[in-house]
């Protein structure tokens, strides 16, 4: 566990925004990344799923990095870095490359996925990327895409090992394994909820933060979810959770980042709502959706 590592508050997965060509629009990350410190966000997540890095080249990830990391250090804030791979190897050689790299305090280590280790070797492969990582790691549970699970007893074993911060948490519900390593673990570790319809509950339970995809809209109100979750204010968190639920709903109800690139689009923040083959655009009515449960959540 890491101590020292202040991971509370709302982290935006951020988006990878493409140009008319189809290649990386560097401008539009940077404008993004003020965006979102501007409405108050705890800090910026590059390369995570929503950053649809499966689908980026090496000099790709090096630009989103890049220019995240100028943003960031130019603002004092804070930046993790999505460099879980199905591969221990790779895994540690994307970590080990983020040493030196301005503003970044943290490494996103998901489940490997497609291989599907045993809990045990999910563990070992933590333990072996914290022990080589430049800055600590939070590890990502997301057993929907991985097609591994990691059990409550392996979560409380990983938050005892040295230079792993904490853990994203996105089951896809509140479930008893949730739960107990809410209750169990030690100071210095850190739960941040990674399915944003469970924020609230979450927080409430002893949860630091959400790293939140649908918090690339209505931003604020996000951030007040999770300050209201945090410091115990439980009718307005509830006002904001409920009035929140729509947009989260909207905005997964098709493959992820589609209905987000598409909403920024629409709000002219983007060139283009475009996402990488095989994942598809959105679709219209996934758009007026989305676009209409923005409006009442902002209300």
């Amino acid at each position: 566990m890491t101590a020292d590592l202040d991971l509370r508050g709302v982290w935006v997965p951020l988006i990878t925004p493409f140009a008319t060509d189809g290649s990386v629009d560097g401008a539009a990350i940077e404008k993004l990344v003020h965006e979102y410190l501007d409405a108050g966000v705890a800090g910026i997540v590059a390369l995570g799923t929503t950053g649809e890095s499966p689908a980026l080249d090496a000099d790709e990830k090096q630009l989103v990095i890049d220019t995240c990391s100028r943003v960031c250090a130019s603002r004092n804030a804070a930046l993790m870095v999505g460099t879980g791979t199905n591969s221990t190897r790779s895994t540690i050689r994307a970590t080990e490359a983020l040493a030196g790299v301005a503003a970044v305090n943290s490494a996103l280590v998901v489940v490997p996925y497609y291989v599907r280790p045993s809990e045990a070797g999910i563990v070992a492969h933590v333990q072996a990327v914290a022990e080589r990582s430049p800055v600590p790691v939070v590890v990502y549970n997301i057993p929907y895409r991985t097609g591994r699970n990691l059990g409550a007893d392996s979560i409380l074993e990983l938050a005892r090992t040295p230079n792993v911060a904490g853990i994203k948490q996105a089951v896809g519900a509140l479930d008893a394994d949730t739960l107990i390593v809410l209750r169990d673990m030690p100071d210095g570790f850190s739960m941040l909820c990674g399915d944003d319809l469970y924020i609230a509950p979450i927080l409430l339970m002893g949860g630091h933060g959400a790293i939140a995809a649908a918090a690339h809209v209505c931003t604020e109100r996000f951030v007040a979810l999770v300050e209201c979750s945090l410091h115990g204010k439980l009718d307005d968190a509830r006002r904001h959770a409920e009035a929140l639920l729509p947009v989260v709903q909207a905005g997964f109800a098709e493959p992820n980042p589609a209905v987000w690139k598409a909403a920024l689009h629409a709000q002219g923040r983007i060139a283009t709502p475009d996402v990488r083959a095989p994942m598809t655009n959105a679709s219209a009515a996934a758009t007026q959706r989305i676009l209409a449960a923005v409006d009442k959540g902002l209300a």
